[in-house]
């Protein structure tokens, strides 16, 4: 059956927007650490800067973005992000053509975009839920992820031919017009956001209610802190994946190419098939089973024979990526339904800095313990902890959860301090 979403000029035009930027983001995650390598001459540490510039904003910015995207309207916001982003990698090559790219630029602009993203992010994660219908909710927000597999999927095949056809600097401007052409279409979305209320509170009050709300909330409280830890272990095994392929599997870029795409497929999988599972399992199962399944996957990785381990990987890979998804799309929708508009630029900032915080330490981490344990004994270990974090989810009371339960009365500000309930 056609999705009602495809008639939703609205839905069309944001979903075409994030289809664009989103694969010309993937010709950037390719051709900024090959000009940092192949133009500038930069080391591995300098080339490693460019994802930690990248990510800090996340870390850094989400909590002040989200109190400040709460007073505003959001479409304003994001078009702004995507013309920003534009101009910034529009600089370096024009750069390059002047002869004066420089490895600092390719820092600063790693963080502007990173910057700005997360203001893109957070705004249309709290927009989208005006946008569409709560009945759709869940639907949109599996279109918009599968688009982003899809794009994953394809781009760095077209990533890499770009690269070879008129170089890594110059490939950057496929990434500067896709967010100008994101722009284009999130302009074009017809109908007046309506203008928040004015709020006379301080902001750090107001960034107390958002912390005060997402920590006294059963679910979200359960998802934020838990989810955060699973992504300090998750972190840890993806970053040494592919030394373990390449030193352990002795695996040639052809073959990891191939199986990162396999695993991708995943997320279309889950993409095209989430509604149909939730309507017969319940969302509250999805969120809490898929989550500690795709742990027990990663296991079949560094478990898999190592005489002939292809076959056990992909498989594994694949049916861990599907289940992933489910847990994603599911706990992002479950977030969305039970915020009260007025808190959502704050309720996703809260979440993206809990769940973006863990990812550096857990890299870090696994790169540590992997000297004195070996990398197969740490990919065992991050599974053995991604697992764990996940039991405190699958036994809450969200797998109870048939429906999306109704969002709250608008809360009033209050601005006792800040008191967070144990889990």
């Amino acid at each position: 059956m056609r999705s009602f979403l495809w008639r939703d000029r609205g839905f069309v035009k944001l979903f075409a927007a994030q289809s664009v930027s989103q694969l010309g983001t993937q010709v950037s995650v390719l051709a900024l650490p090959l000009a940092a390598l192949y133009i500038l001459k930069a080391s591995a540490l300098g080339v490693s800067l460019l994802r930690a510039f990248a990510v800090l904003p996340f870390v850094f910015f989400s909590l002040p973005a989200g109190v400040w995207i709460d007073r505003v309207r959001r479409r304003p916001l994001m078009i702004v992000a995507d013309a920003g982003r534009a101009l910034a990698m529009a600089s370096i090559p024009l750069a390059y053509w002047l002869g004066h790219l420089t490895l600092t630029q390719l820092y600063v602009v790693a963080t502007i975009t990173g910057t700005l993203s997360v203001v893109f992010d957070v705004s249309y994660l709290s927009f989208l839920p005006g946008l569409v219908t709560r009945e759709r909710l869940g639907d949109a927000n599996a279109k918009l992820l599968g688009a982003q597999s899809v794009a994953s999927i394809a781009g760095p095949s077209i990533a890499g031919a770009l690269v070879g056809a008129v170089g890594a600097a110059v490939a950057v401007l496929a990434d500067a017009v896709s967010f100008a052409v994101s722009a284009v279409f999130v302009s074009a979305i017809r109908g007046r956001e309506p203008e928040p209320e004015p709020s006379q509170a301080r902001r750090r009050d107001e960034l107390a209610e958002g912390l005060r709300y997402v920590f006294s909330q059963p679910y979200l409280r359960t998802l934020t802190v838990w989810t955060s830890i699973w992504n300090l272990f998750t972190s840890a095994f993806f970053a040494l994946m592919i030394v373990y392929f390449v030193r352990v599997l002795h695996w040639g870029p052809t073959k990891i190419g191939l199986l990162t795409a396999l695993s991708t497929s995943g997320f279309l999988i889950g993409s095209l098939t989430n509604q149909r599972v939730v309507a017969r399992v319940g969302v509250g199962r999805m969120i809490a089973y898929s989550g500690i399944l795709s742990s027990a996957l990663l296991f079949g990785i560094p478990g898999a024979p190592l005489s002939n381990p292809v076959p056990v990987v992909v498989v594994t890979s694949i049916a861990g990526t599907v289940l992933g998804f489910f847990a994603n799309v599911n706990q992002l929708t479950l977030r969305q339904s039970i915020t009260p508009q007025r808190l959502l630029g704050r309720m996703n900032s809260v979440v993206r800095f809990m769940y973006w915080g863990t990812i550096p330490l857990g890299s870090a981490l696994g790169g540590l313990l992997a000297g004195p344990l070996g990398l197969r004994t740490t990919l065992f270990a991050a599974c053995a902890g991604s697992v764990v974090a996940c039991i405190p989810i699958a036994a809450s009371p969200i797998h109870k959860l048939r429906t999306l339960p109704e969002a709250p009365p608008e809360p009033v500000l209050s601005v006792e301090p800040l008191v967070v309930d144990p889990i």
